[in-house]
């Protein structure tokens, strides 16, 4: 079984453990209003998630064994596409703004209008993105052996816009953000700081740790993105855009890929690869920053007195109903 992937098992097991990483301090980060962040760990652990059903189901297979998987498997990878580097962007802005010194939100209503933003960008922005996909999608999705389902965007010039552009677009929009960041923190390091301490959900230390996150996420995301357009546009292979029914034509259709033919071309296999992988590598790289920090190892080892607690408690239970046991006499 999947003997074409060199990196079964190991992805699926990545993907999952992604999965669950990117979750763990999604209670938290919750309880303190960081809307950007939980937006990161929801579309990297949806991401995870989608990647590793199926990294596991076309394992050593071009079958198309479940459509209605491969329909929401590839709004989900579209979603994500943007998703992700749109959270990054939530997070960097917000900090931005903490480093030029604007009122952190503290109150409800602007805990709530400050969600509200985020949501434009996370939820909305993405949802209007998979909605446009129509138009460039040549049919409805592709099917890669070890990979699984893929969005069949139609090699047009319309896509480069309405496809392509957007994570480059949000990855370089992030960028300037977080040197403007790095620049007023720097320039007001003591107003800042006494800022910070103010604020119950965010530290310097987590500061920090946020930005870090962002920086790497951008420097992941914004060279793979245009490494795909590279790829794309290189070669001539851009088709014109014709018609909406030439673009359109034969809709219903799903194209099978064994992996020996889209792992013979190399760029192409590259560019595959670093796409999947990049969300459990996100996933991963999230919870070393936050995983391991203070407020981690506190709900930790909140978590730890409660099961130890209970454990004990059921033995107790078992113990007293053996030495009942042991007393009873007819």
């Amino acid at each position: 079984m999947a003997k074409t992937d060199p990196s079964y098992p190991l992805f699926p097991i990545c993907a999952f453990l992604g999965f669950v990483f990117a979750l763990i301090p999604l209670p938290w980060h919750m309880q303190s209003w960081n809307s950007g962040t939980c937006f990161f760990m929801a579309w990297t652990a949806l991401a995870c998630l989608n990647q590793f059903v199926n990294s596991v189901v076309w394992a050593g297979n071009v079958l198309n064994p479940a459509p209605w998987w491969c329909e929401i498997s590839i709004r989900i990878y579209l979603g994500a596409s943007v998703g992700i580097p749109a959270s990054s962007f939530c997070i960097v802005r917000r900090l931005y703004l903490i480093s030029t010194l604007k009122p952190i939100a503290t109150t409800r209503p602007e805990k709530r209008r400050a969600v509200f933003v985020d949501s434009l960008f996370c939820v909305l922005f993405p949802v209007i993105y998979i909605a446009m996909q129509y138009i460039v999608q040549g049919h409805r999705y592709n099917i890669f052996e070890d990979i699984g389902c893929y969005p069949a965007i139609y090699n047009t010039l319309l896509s480069y816009f309405i496809s392509m552009m957007w994570p480059v677009v949000i990855g370089v929009a992030s960028a300037v953000y977080c040197l403007l960041s790095l620049y007023h923190f720097n320039q007001r390091r003591t107003a800042c700081a006494s800022l910070l301490s103010g604020s119950p959900g965010l530290s310097v230390t987590r500061y920090f740790r946020l930005m870090a996150l962002a920086a790497t996420e951008l420097c992941c995301t914004t060279p793979l993105g245009t490494f795909f357009i590279a790829i794309n546009a290189a070669g001539g292979q851009v088709q014109p855009w014709i018609s909406w029914a030439w673009v359109h034509y034969g809709y219903s259709r799903v194209s099978l890929y064994p992996a020996i033919i889209w792992r013979a071309d190399k760029k192409n296999e590259a560019a595959m690869e670093l796409s999947r992988w990049l969300a459990p590598f996100c996933a991963i790289v999230f919870f070393a920053y936050f995983g391991f920090a203070v407020e981690a190892r506190r709900v930790y080892l909140k978590v730890w007195h409660r099961v130890r607690r209970y454990c004990c408690r059921v033995l107790k239970l078992k113990m007293s109903g053996v030495d009942r046991e042991k007393g009873f006499v007819l």
